[in-house]
């Protein structure tokens, strides 16, 4: 890869940049987004050049990263994609997979397989922004690619990409793309959800109580702390995974009315017992 441009150059976008160049990556990086966030990039050396027009910021890249919501991959894949040279592989970071990959059979046809790559990287923080991005964001985390039928992720132009995602020390791991959703519904969607509700809930009982922080210690931190994630982030996610998250919303509010009903019997111990096993190797 001798150009990649980053279209969105947030959390995700920004830090994929900074990992690539401090794992030796030495080929243009452009960037794409509003001017006050390039300006940022730029400022922290994460891209060379950077662009407000995505058309432009495109010309002559061999990689083109969609770092952005769900929703506005799939309208970028719409103006970009028949825009594209044939050789410019276009992959993304979105972390839902299904609408993506059928938008992108939509846009690429028969060559769908050959020009995009559905991937998602398992990593990310409660607060979004360049100022937020890390080089080491993307080390020992999982990057999950959901592959087209037929589709080689280690050939060819997504060859190259995958072999990157290595070098800045992500684990590359391939799931069918039904699983993903379903997956990613339960062990990230879901613990954002219900630390949203937690957070919501107690901010509706008790305020801006300033002793609550404080009484409630480490456990209300860490189950709260999802909870300061934007709408923005999650809106996405949320209407185009509803299904798989709307299961998973079901399955704990049963868990959560199982636990409401046995406070005073011997099942509360036998849920506790379960619980302490997720954990266990």
């Amino acid at each position: 890869m001798r150009q990649l441009t980053i279209i969105g150059t947030g959390l995700i976008g920004g830090s994929l940049a900074l990992a690539l160049k401090h794992h030796g990556f030495t080929g243009r990086i452009f960037g794409c987004d509003r001017g006050s966030v390039l300006a940022q990039a730029e400022a922290r050396t994460a891209i060379d050049a950077g662009f407000d027009d995505p058309v432009q910021a495109c010309a002559n890249s061999d990689v083109v990263v969609l770092a952005t919501p769900v929703g506005a991959i799939m309208d970028l894949l719409e103006r970009l994609g028949p825009l594209l040279p044939p050789d410019t592989l276009v992959t993304d970071v979105g972390s839902t997979k299904a609408d993506v990959i059928a938008r992108a059979r939509d846009i690429f046809g028969e060559r769908a397989g050959e020009r995009f790559l559905a991937g998602h990287p398992m990593a990310g923080k409660e607060n979004s922004g360049i100022q937020q991005a890390d080089a080491n964001l993307f080390s020992g985390a999982v990057w999950l690619f959901t592959p087209l039928p037929g589709q080689d992720i280690r050939r060819g132009r997504a060859g190259d990409y995958v072999q990157w995602i290595e070098r800045i020390r992500a684990r590359v791991v391939e799931m069918d793309v039904e699983r993903h959703d379903r997956v990613c519904a339960w062990i990230s969607h879901l613990p954002q959800m219900l630390s949203t509700a937690l957070a919501a809930t107690l901010h509706d009982e008790f305020g801006n109580d300033p002793e609550l922080e404080a009484i409630g210690g480490r456990a209300l931190r860490e189950m709260t702390r999802l909870a300061q994630s934007p709408y923005s982030m999650w809106r996405d996610i949320a209407l185009t995974n509803t299904a798989n998250i709307q299961e998973a919303l079901l399955r704990l509010e049963q868990r959560l009315a199982h636990l409401r009903e046995n406070l005073r019997s011997r099942e509360l111990e036998a849920e506790f017992d379960i619980a302490r096993r997720f954990r266990k190797p």
